[in-house]
């Protein structure tokens, strides 16, 4: 198992996500894995890049840049 750390976050926001995302995942700390997971993917930041540089050649193609 890999090795962990402990976080301390408001209780509020805790019992929204769970309350949010009960039956996707089976904790708060399952999400925050997939979150964290989700955000520190390059390759997933590389696409979104691409898709921008494409969308904004199509808008000057179509004269609105």
């Amino acid at each position: 198992m890999p090795e962990t750390r402990t976080i301390r976050l408001p209780v509020e926001l805790c019992t929204a996500a769970e309350t949010k995302f009960h039956g996707v995942f089976g904790n708060i700390e399952e999400l925050l894995v997939f979150i964290l997971k989700e955000l520190t993917n390059d390759d997933a930041l590389q696409a979104d890049q691409a898709e921008q540089q494409i969308i904004e050649e199509r808008l000057k193609d179509l004269g609105y840049l």
